[in-house]
């Protein structure tokens, strides 16, 4: 392979073998290339929602005191070589072609193996380790969990400290039904006496991580209890918050994210690296700690992507997700009215996500996308349990109606799918280079 766009389309190619856990093959390729990860220091991060919003207060708080940060996310919401990635800036493209000739035949000889072919999902975590440790080399990296947690292919290393930011219902089909189950699969990061952070509002989930922590001798420490967050104040455009640890107390922080949600977010970040510093590990300041907080950013979080009309993306797509949302709007756009555009992948119900917005008098549009797992709009509609609905086959003309009828107290919000907001944030980009 030569080029960037042969690598990405091989690497999509390996999509059809969809989702297979087990670490078998991560093991058989990661063994064949050196066992880069076991060069790595990483903080492990799974959960249901809020895992790429704490890995982005933690890099920019590592990067403020001058470290270099490597961390590995997913899905991408501009380009691919985002969800690897250092200081914030993607992996270059020489390094992305060389890993990926690197693996190339490690892959053909596994696909005539009984393990059978690795996934798309297990091949660009290969390539972030490779990267990380034979290329990047940075201070830390910051591992967010693919799927799940347990037979996830990142759950193939010792972290310095894991996170499980929260327990919700998505995926249930691969996870489970309830949230023990489901909490049980996330609990699957946790390793012998590596401390572990946790944000599951269940207590039912709560026990059943803190029952594998105590089986494995590893530290475990509740949001809530161990760490408890205050909201100070709130504006359209910050948030100002404090977070009293068992060790610590931090007044007056500010953070431009959105929603009460973030501040959970960025007091688990504070937590973490208040773990580090207290073993020894890194040496951070609160000034690095306050500042990183306050630049940090992430797009396709209730991202203000246009401003008039105002328009945001956010990255919603299971129930805890839209309920975040909801409080999120109301708590800084009360007096807003708002316009919705919504598309969502097969296995989600409207019924369920749409039910804080059950008695708004916001206006609902149901579309589809070109995703191989996007539900159709019509039975989106046909789910929404809101009074005010449509449907449109085409979503960027859609748009563009609505941005050109959107009011000055009212708002457009983007959600359902992060593979769908991805294609309406370049969207939107391009109308407001060319059109606005």
């Amino acid at each position: 392979m030569r080029s960037l766009e042969e690598c990405i389309n091989w690497i999509h190619s390996l999509l059809p073998f969809g989702v297979k856990p087990g670490l078998k093959r991560m093991e058989w390729m990661l063994d064949r290339i050196g066992n880069p990860e076991k060069d790595l220091r990483v903080i492990h991060v799974g959960g249901t929602n809020g895992k790429g919003s704490t890995v982005s207060f933690m890099r920019h708080i590592l990067q403020e005191e001058g470290y270099t940060v490597g961390t590995f996310t997913s899905p991408y919401i501009e380009m691919f070589q985002e969800r690897i990635s250092v200081n914030g800036v993607a992996i270059e493209d020489e390094a992305l072609i060389t890993s990926c000739n690197r693996l190339f035949p490690l892959v053909e000889e596994l696909k005539n193996s009984e393990l059978g072919s690795p996934t798309e999902f297990e091949v660009i975590t290969t390539i972030a380790f490779d990267y990380f440790s034979n290329t990047a080399r940075p201070d830390i990296v910051l591992l967010e969990v693919g799927l799940g947690g347990r037979l996830d292919s990142t759950n193939v290393l010792t972290p310095l400290l894991s996170i499980i930011t929260s327990i919700g219902y998505d995926h249930m089909h691969i996870l489970g039904n309830t949230l023990e189950e489901i909490a049980s699969e996330k609990a699957g990061i946790i390793k012998s006496n590596v401390p572990v952070i946790v944000a599951s509002e269940s207590d039912s989930a709560w026990e059943t991580i803190n029952r594998v922590a105590k089986e494995r001798k590893a530290q475990s420490y509740r949001y809530g209890s161990d760490i408890a967050a205050t909201i100070d104040s709130v504006t359209e455009d910050e948030q100002y918050f404090s977070v009293q640890t068992s060790s610590k107390q931090f007044q007056n922080l500010r953070i431009q994210m959105k929603g009460h949600h973030q501040i959970e977010n960025a007091a688990l970040a504070i937590f973490a690296i208040d773990l580090l510093r207290q073993n020894h590990l890194y040496e951070i300041s609160d000034e690095a700690i306050r500042k990183g907080l306050a630049k940090t950013s992430w797009i396709g979080r209730f991202e203000t992507v246009l401003t008039t009309p105002l328009v945001v993306i956010d990255g919603a797509h299971n129930k805890e997700g839209f309920k975040a949302l909801h409080q999120t709007l109301q708590n800084h756009y009360p007096s807003r009215k708002y316009r919705f555009l919504i598309a969502a992948t097969q296995e989600k119900d409207m019924k369920e996500l749409l039910a804080p917005f059950k008695e708004s008098e916001a206006s609902f549009v149901f579309t589809s996308f070109q995703f191989f797992r996007a539900q159709q709009a019509e039975i989106l509609f046909e789910q929404a349990p809101v009074k005010n609905k449509r449907v449109v086959s085409n979503w960027q003309e859609e748009m563009k109606y609505l941005i050109e009828e959107c009011q000055k107290d009212e708002m457009i919000v983007v959600a359902g799918s992060l593979y769908f907001i991805s294609e309406v944030r370049r969207y939107l980009k391009d109308l407001s280079r060319y059109c606005l």
